[in-house]
């Protein structure tokens, strides 16, 4: 059986604080079929150039960068990106346990 691609959308402004950890608490998931969709609202601060960084240490990471027009503009911007069989979001501030994809994969199917 094929794996499920999982589109997660992160919403981000003015991050910078807590996104290092959101965006490590992916990288480390037990579950590695997903793509990692950042889409930054015009952050004033480092959040950008944090989601910079990771994109270029990971290649499921693609970045947007838009007017602030609000987290939920942000979420269905992001779903117009979306590639994957499943969505999930992820607020800039999360942190995910390791196995949290594998679990909502499990739990859906």
């Amino acid at each position: 059986m094929m794996e499920k691609l999982i589109s997660i959308i992160v919403p981000i402004y003015n991050a910078e604080k807590y996104l290092k950890a959101t965006l490590d608490s992916i990288g480390e998931q037990t579950y590695s079929n997903y793509e990692l969709i950042l889409v930054n609202n015009c952050s004033t601060d480092d959040s950008e150039d944090i989601c910079l960084q990771y994109k270029i240490k990971n290649n499921k990471v693609r970045y947007y960068k838009k007017e602030n027009t609000g987290v939920s503009s942000a979420r269905n911007f992001g779903l117009k990106q979306a590639t994957g069989d499943y969505v999930c979001f992820v607020d800039a501030d999360d942190i995910l346990d390791r196995n949290y994809l594998e679990v909502l994969l499990t739990n859906l199917l």
